[in-house]
């Protein structure tokens, strides 16, 4: 091989890589902004209907089962359909929630405070992982032990009834959720994940959980709950 041409041709692997890079992460935050409307509808005809909550049980049994149907079939047009109906699903059983704050003294505000918040926190991560482009791959392993403890730990809040430990899961989920924000962006603009299916799922459920606990959060110190 001439030795003069293989500067020219890192450089085309270069761009190529770049493009493909860049595909995703278009993909990703079109589907994304897709899905959260999609959800959003779902939540408001939800509290239309006045809807009930499913249950915690039938909740996780509906998320586990979507997602991993949603990633059985990244690779095909039918994850589409499944990340439709794994956010509407999600969609749904925020709806009795938001109706339940709504109820109390003050609750809209602290739903549009939580909202707010979710908005400015993911933006603001986000954005600052695509400008800086820092690798945040290092805190992959600590955000999967985090977020299983965090998880554990809500189950025994919930069967327990323990309403302190439920606020410091909260707590413990939005630092949490703000980590895997910044790790799931890093990782699409480093070219970690390269499906971007299943980065919409990651991001979908970073801002579904940092909503619900800011929610949680801001409910409880304003004196809601």
């Amino acid at each position: 091989m001439n030795m003069n041409t293989q500067p020219a041709m890192a450089a085309v692997r270069t761009g190529t890589g770049a493009a493909a890079v860049n595909k995703v992460v278009r993909n990703t935050y079109m589907l994304l902004s897709m899905t959260l409307l999609f959800s959003a509808l779902m939540a408001g005809i939800s509290m239309a209907l006045n809807l009930p909550h499913p249950g915690l049980l039938l909740t996780l049994g509906g998320y586990f089962g979507l997602l991993f149907l949603t990633a059985k079939f990244r690779d095909r047009a039918l994850g589409l359909i499944f990340v439709f109906a794994l956010t509407g699903f999600m969609g749904y059983t925020l709806g009795p929630i938001l109706n339940a704050y709504l109820s109390l003294p003050n609750g809209g505000q602290v739903v549009m405070n939580a909202l707010g918040g979710t908005g400015v926190i993911f933006l603001g991560l986000s954005g600052y992982a695509l400008a800086s482009r820092k690798d945040f791959s290092f805190m992959g392993g600590f955000l999967m032990a985090g977020i299983l403890v965090a998880f554990l730990a809500g189950l025994g809040a919930v069967f327990f009834e323990m309403p302190a430990l439920s606020l410091a899961v909260s707590a413990m989920f939005i630092l949490l959720m703000a980590g895997l924000i910044l790790y799931e962006t890093s990782n699409i603009i480093h070219g970690g994940e390269t499906n971007y299916i299943m980065a919409t799922v990651t991001l979908y459920v970073s801002i579904y959980n940092l909503f619900t606990s800011l929610l949680h959060l801001l409910g409880a110190l304003g004196g809601d709950e």
